[in-house]
């Protein structure tokens, strides 16, 4: 957003592939959080066609946070765009529950939340609290696989999550459980960084190899 060249040559790029942009990363609320510093986020987004902005909470003063997240969607609304708060369990919003309580209170009609099937399982989720998700709350949701015991401490939560996620049904979550509950034609985001495998077969191949995990789990799943 601050490289008009980068720019051009992405919006030339997404024309001659046909590849769009879905959702932006990221926005944290925090204390020090103020829509307006964001809106050059919001303009290249709409630019390119996005639809989503993770949002993360990162704020330990519960109402200024759904204070804020209110304000987030009513400025970003006018860009298209909605607001899907991610739940991780080193945040302020740790849980889907908690996701959920920031949401309501927030009541705005583009604000969401992103399921993770990672941090799903590993802040111990309950898959009851699926069942009754607003269908207006949900955008989109993100596919990945990781071991099934849990990192007892923050620095291995986030670890696996950015460094070293597996591919569908090479790990422990029950991810037939948790994407049964979503529905069919919802988007789905394909989120596995791996430093460990990427770099030895490349990029391309490495993202060849998400794709076709993602397809071969959601062509079980029906």
């Amino acid at each position: 957003m601050d490289d008009p060249t980068m720019l051009a040559a992405t919006l030339a790029a997404m024309k001659e592939t046909g590849v769009k942009v879905f959702d932006l990363e990221m926005i944290r609320l925090n204390e020090a959080f103020e829509p307006e510093t964001f809106l050059p986020f919001f303009e290249t987004g709409q630019r390119l066609g996005a639809q989503s902005i993770l949002v993360a909470g990162d704020d330990a003063d519960h109402e200024r946070m759904i204070e804020n997240f209110a304000r987030l969607c009513d400025a970003a609304a006018p860009y298209g765009l909605t607001c899907d708060l991610e739940f991780m369990p080193w945040t302020a919003v740790r849980d889907l529950a908690s996701a959920k309580e920031v949401v309501r209170a927030a009541n705005r009609p583009n604000g969401g939340i992103l399921v993770d099937a990672l941090h799903f399982a590993r802040s111990s989720s309950r898959l009851e609290d699926l069942d009754d998700m607003p269908r207006e709350w949900l955008h989109y949701a993100q596919l990945c696989d990781a071991p099934a015991e849990i990192p007892t401490d923050t620095s291995g939560l986030i670890f696996t999550a950015r460094s070293e996620r597996l591919l569908p049904g090479e790990g422990g979550i029950d991810l037939a459980a948790i994407f049964r509950r979503l529905p069919m034609d919802l988007p789905i985001s394909l989120e596995i960084p791996s430093d460990s495998r990427m770099p030895i077969i490349g990029n391309e191949a490495w993202a060849r190899d998400v794709m076709a995990s993602g397809r071969g789990f959601f062509a079980g799943l029906r």
